[in-house]
C-alpha cells in the first residue's frame, strides 16, 4: 500500500510541475503524504490544510522531527472553504482522494482557482468509483452470486442505505472533473483515466469478512448480520469462502489524474 501511495504522489507531483522555491497547498492533507514529498522536492514552502486537528498535529509533529517546521504553515480548513488562505498565495494546489468526501465540489474548485498564483496549477487524483459500480453491486463486492442473487441484494441494500448513489463518493465520474475545472475557470486542463479490470487477487476469508468498502459503511459482516438470518448467512458463507479465498471474482476500479492551470491573464 505504501508503495502504491509512493506511485500517487509522485504523479501528482510530477504533474503540478512542481518547482524549486515554489509554494504548495496540501489541500486534505492527511498525515502529510504529498505536503512532505514537495518539501523534499524543493519546495520553498507548504501549507498543510484539513478538517482533522489531529491529522494536522500529526503533521506538524513531523514536520519538527524532519526538520521542516520553518517550510511550513498548517490551516484548519475543508477543501471547499479555504477562506483561512488568501487570494493568490500558492504556486500548487495538490489533493489525493478529497473530493469523494466534498458535497460541494464546485465550491472546491473555486476555491482552488482563487487560492492559485496566475499560472499556478492543481493537481488532482481521485478515484472514480462509478467505473464498475453496477457490476460490483450485483454480486457480492465483486464475486458471483450464483443463485443468491435475492441474498446479495439485502446485503447489497445495507451498504446502499447508507451510502446512496448521490453521496460524495460517487456522484461524479472524469468528465465531471473536467466539467468543474473548466467552469472554475481553469485552462488548459488536462485528465488521465487509468481504468483497470482483473482478477481479484486470493484473500484470507477473515480479512475479506471484517473489510470495508470505505469509512462510511459498515464491515461485510455486520451488513451481512444486518441482512440475513443465522441460515441465510450460513449459505452465503458456503458459496462465497472459496470464490474470496482463491480469488475468483473480479476487480474494477478507475482513478483520474488531473492537472488544471489557472491562467496567466
Amino acid at each position: 500500500m505504501l508503495d502504491n501511495l509512493a506511485g500517487v504522489r509522485d504523479r501528482v507531483l510530477d504533474g503540478a510541475g512542481l518547482r524549486e522555491g515554489e509554494t504548495l497547498l496540501d489541500v486534505g492533507c492527511g498525515e502529510g503524504l504529498i505536503g512532505f514529498g514537495a518539501l523534499e522536492r524543493g519546495a520553498g514552502h507548504v501549507v498543510f490544510s484539513d478538517i482533522s486537528d489531529d491529522l494536522l498535529d500529526f503533521c506538524r509533529e513531523a514536520a519538527d522531527e524532519l526538520g521542516f517546521a520553518e517550510r511550513c504553515t498548517f490551516v484548519r480548513a475543508a477543501a471547499d472553504d479555504l477562506g483561512a488562505i488568501e487570494d493568490a498565495t500558492v504556486d500548487v494546489v495538490a489533493t489525493r482522494s478529497v473530493l469523494i468526501y466534498v458535497v460541494e465540489k464546485a465550491r472546491a474548485f473555486g476555491e482552488f482557482f482563487r487560492v492559485l498564483r496566475p499560472g499556478g496549477r492543481a493537481a488532482i487524483w481521485e478515484p472514480i468509483n462509478r467505473f464498475g459500480s453496477e457490476e460490483r453491486t450485483s454480486g457480492f463486492w465483486g464475486y458471483g452470486a450464483d443463485g443468491l442473487s435475492e441474498l446479495a441484494e439485502r446485503v447489497e441494500g445495507v451498504f446502499r442505505e447508507i451510502q446512496p448513489l448521490d453521496d460524495p463518493m460517487l456522484d461524479f465520474d472524469e468528465r465531471d472533473l473536467i466539467r468543474l475545472a473548466e467552469s472554475a475557470g481553469f485552462f488548459p486542463v488536462n485528465l488521465e483515466l487509468r481504468a483497470e479490470i482483473r482478477s481479484l487477487d486470493p484473500r484470507p476469508w477473515d480479512a475479506f469478512l471484517h473489510s470495508s468498502g470505505n469509512p462510511k459503511i459498515p464491515t461485510f459482516a455486520e451488513a451481512m448480520d444486518q441482512a440475513l438470518t443465522p441460515d441465510e448467512r450460513e449459505r452465503v458463507i458456503e458459496h462465497l469462502r472459496p470464490l474470496v479465498e482463491e480469488g475468483r471474482g473480479v476487480w474494477r476500479m478507475a482513478h483520474a489524474y488531473l492537472v488544471a492551470t489557472k491562467p496567466s491573464a
